[in-house]
C-alpha cells in the first residue's frame, strides 16, 4: 500500500481508503495504479468477501482526478491516451474483482470520482454526498466505457444532464434517478455501510461472484442472443459446490448457514 491508498480488513470486509484529504481525495495517476493493484490482491485473497471504498474524512468520496496533474499528465492527446487506460484500468478491475463492492461516500463524489464510483455494485450516501461529472467545465470528455457505466446505471437522459450542465445534485436527487442505493446522515453511514457489507459477507460468495458475471452479461447482451453454452453453464455451476450442500442442509435444519465459498 502507499499512503494515498490505505487498506484495512477486518471480518472479511476490506476497506479501501482513498487518503489525499488536503485535495479532497483527488486521485493521481499513481493512485489509480495503486487501485487496480490492491483490487488484484483482493480477489485472490480467500479471506476478503466484501470491499468498501471510501475517501479519508467526511468532505469527500473523492473530488475526482487530480487537476495539478494535467500539465505533465493530460496536456495533449497522447499523454491522455496513457493516463486513461491507467484510470480505465482501474475501473475495469473493479467490475471484473468478482467480490462485492460497496461505495462509502461522503461529501463530494465528483468527476473520476463518480464515474469510478459507477464501477461499484452499491453506492450508500451520507446526507452531505453531491454527485457530478462536470468534466465540460474543464473542456474535456469522458470515455466510452465511462459513458456505459453511467448510462447503464442512471439512463441516457440523466447522464446527459449531468454532462451537459455540469451541475452538482444532491444525495436525494442522486437516490431518485439510481445514482445511489441508500442515503443515511453523515453519523449514521459507517454503521449502516458496514451492516450491509456484513450482511452480505455472510451469503455465498461463489453465488455472489455467479451474480455479478450474469448481471454483466445481461447487460452487455439483454437479448442473450449471444449467450454461449459457457455463459448457461455458469448459472448451475453453483450446484457443484460445498456452499450449495451447505445452503440448503441448513435450510432444512433451520440453522444459519457457514458458507466458505467453496
Amino acid at each position: 500500500m502507499t499512503d494515498q491508498i490505505l487498506l484495512d480488513v477486518a471480518d472479511r470486509i476490506a476497506t479501501v481508503t482513498i487518503n489525499n484529504p488536503e485535495r479532497r481525495n483527488a486521485i493521481t495517476f499513481e493512485m489509480w495504479h495503486e487501485i487496480r493493484r490492491v483490487l488484484i490482491d483482493l480477489k485472490h485473497d480467500p479471506e476478503v468477501r466484501v470491499i468498501v471504498f471510501r475517501g479519508a474524512g467526511d468532505v469527500a468520496f473523492s473530488a475526482g482526478a487530480d487537476i495539478s496533474e494535467f500539465e505533465a499528465r493530460r496536456k495533449n492527446a497522447a499523454q491522455a491516451t496513457v493516463y486513461n487506460a491507467a484510470f480505465d484500468a482501474a475501473m475495469d478491475e473493479a467490475e471484473a474483482v468478482g467480490k462485492p463492492t460497496i461505495s462509502m461516500i461522503k461529501g463530494a463524489c465528483v468527476g473520476g470520482g463518480c464515474e469510478f464510483s459507477s464501477a461499484l455494485d452499491l453506492r450508500v450516501t451520507a446526507d452531505n454526498g453531491r454527485f457530478g461529472v462536470p468534466i465540460a467545465r474543464l473542456g474535456l470528455p469522458i470515455g466510452h466505457r465511462e459513458m456505459r457505466r453511467m448510462t447503464r446505471l442512471i439512463g441516457r437522459a440523466n447522464t446527459m444532464e449531468l454532462l451537459l450542465t455540469a451541475d452538482l445534485i444532491d444525495a436525494e436527487r442522486a437516490l431518485q434517478i439510481g445514482l445511489v442505493n441508500h442515503v443515511r446522515p453523515l453519523d449514521e453511514i459507517e454503521e449502516f455501510t458496514y451492516a450491509l457489507a456484513g450482511k452480505i459477507a455472510a451469503l455465498a460468495p461463489v453465488v455472489h461472484r455467479v451474480h455479478k458475471e450474469i448481471a454483466t452479461r445481461v447487460s452487455e447482451d439483454p437479448s442473450l442472443e449471444s449467450l454461449t453454452a459457457e455463459d448457461a453453464a455458469l448459472a448451475v455451476s453453483p450446484y457443484e459446490t460445498e456452499d450449495f450442500q451447505e445452503g440448503w442442509r441448513s435450510f432444512l435444519e433451520k440453522r444459519t448457514p457457514e458458507f466458505h465459498g467453496r
